[in-house]
């Protein structure tokens, strides 16, 4: 096999120290150079002078957990080529496995030029992303609390779900400060703290909470619930003003996605934090898609197809996509994901019509970014049912990125020049 890289290195990373081997081929036996560092700071600083002194431009590393992050901060900008590689791509063989040998093994693997490189985005793609999964996070937090605080509610035969549509509304809310107060309550003190535009009858409502019985720990659980559940609201609004900040120079980005049918600003800001903006790092829509674990899987053996199922990949993308799908094909504007979806629905079912729409956007992403023009697929006039629906798309499209601008404080004579960047505006703006 063709040499490609003359010097490199191969480290194997641990959490409290790296061991790195660097491998010259100029001859025809190669020489290598062994040496352990720590994961300290200064030490890491030490590893970097080394590689740099011995003219070593090429490093590769395997992913071990979040291990490998501060040594790719140190060498990112110092190092031109720093490869961090899928485990499964660089696994020593039994028996030929230890602390020393990996890190020989990954450079001899390495030199080559068979390793994989992991897509890592840039610096400031990946502090947004960290945000944006925090925020996933408290989110789902949020949504846990509540359903332990509805719980707790039919444990004490509050039925206050079964008369209105959202049990932390105004009039349940209400309601519901009121039982768990120290102060006795009447039914015209119930009856008053009902909103006037509640749909739910008095009469429905005082049955619902007939019978309440709660006891005192059960009333301090629900009130530290309570409690909880502010504490993530006002924590959940600093993260979203700290996303908004992090974002700001991607806006044009963020309403490019939001021309694509089912997705909005968040949707928007999940996905750009975990693909980035720069597409040149796939070599095409496939690696991209199967890269977010929406590919179907390649398993044969023997003339045999076996597993052929998405992978688990994606693990924060994925659902995100998934989520716009379901909104997509419900969109009555522009039902081109909702005609694609019941076609492959009535021959592959409705799960997999999902997958298969999730992926259709992300490559409609993949290409709108590597392009930056707004959505207009090749078949929508095929899709479409007729000439006047596909105008009342493209302008209702139009009309919410005017008005996103607008909002961002942008001129007329700005909004004009940004759209007229996109060819297949410029009719509707004349």
């Amino acid at each position: 096999m063709k040499i490609v890289y003359p010097i490199c290195c191969g480290i194997d990373v641990h959490k409290t120290f790296i061991v790195a081997v660097i491998v010259k081929s100029d001859s025809i036996n190669p020489t290598y150079l062994k040496k352990r560092f720590s994961t300290f700071h200064n030490d890491l600083i030490r590893f970097r002078d080394w590689l740099i002194s011995n003219h070593c431009d090429n490093v590769c590393m395997e992913s071990t957990g979040k291990y490998w992050i501060p040594i790719y901060n140190i060498l990112e900008d110092h190092i031109p080529n720093v490869v961090v590689a899928n485990p499964k791509w660089v696994k020593a063989i039994k028996g030929e496995k230890d602390d020393n040998k990996d890190a020989k093994w990954i450079a001899d693997l390495f030199k080559m030029g068979i390793v994989r490189s992991s897509f890592i985005p840039s610096k400031d793609i990946r502090v947004l992303r960290e945000c944006s999964r925090y925020l996933f996070k408290l989110v789902n937090n949020r949504s846990s609390e509540k359903n332990r605080f509805q719980n707790a509610l039919t444990v004490g035969n509050c039925n206050l779900d079964q008369v209105f549509s959202d049990v932390f509304g105004k009039s349940a809310s209400s309601i519901v400060n009121l039982i768990l107060s120290d102060n006795d309550y009447s039914r015209e003190a119930i009856i008053s703290s009902i909103h006037g535009k509640c749909k739910s009858s008095p009469d429905e409502i005082l049955s619902a909470i007939e019978g309440v019985s709660f006891s005192q720990s059960q009333i301090l659980r629900m009130k530290i619930i309570q409690d909880h559940m502010v504490y993530l609201d006002s924590q959940i609004r600093h993260l979203e003003s700290l996303i908004d900040s992090l974002v700001s120079p991607y806006e044009d980005y963020i309403y490019l996605l939001c021309s694509i049918p089912g997705v909005k600003r968040t949707s928007a800001i999940t996905i750009l934090s975990e693909i980035g903006i720069d597409m040149s790092q796939f070599s095409s829509h496939h690696r991209l898609a199967s890269w977010a674990g929406l590919a179907p899987g390649c398993n044969e053996s023997a003339g045999k197809k076996k597993s052929v199922k998405i992978s688990r990949a994606g693990v924060y993308l994925k659902p995100c996509l998934v989520q716009v799908a379901h909104a997509a094909i419900k969109d009555k504007n522009c039902p081109y994901y909702g005609n694609k979806h019941s076609k492959i629905a009535k021959r592959r079912g409705k799960k997999r019509a999902i997958i298969a729409i999730a992926r259709k956007i992300l490559v409609a992403i993949y290409h709108m970014l590597k392009t930056g023009e707004f959505f207009n697929p090749s078949d929508l006039v095929t899709i479409e049912t007729s000439p006047k629906q596909r105008i009342k798309y493209a302008k209702s499209n139009l009309l919410s990125a005017v008005n996103q601008l607008s909002s961002n404080g942008l001129s007329l004579e700005d909004i004009i020049h940004f759209f007229k960047k996109d060819s297949s505006s410029t009719p509707l703006l004349d």
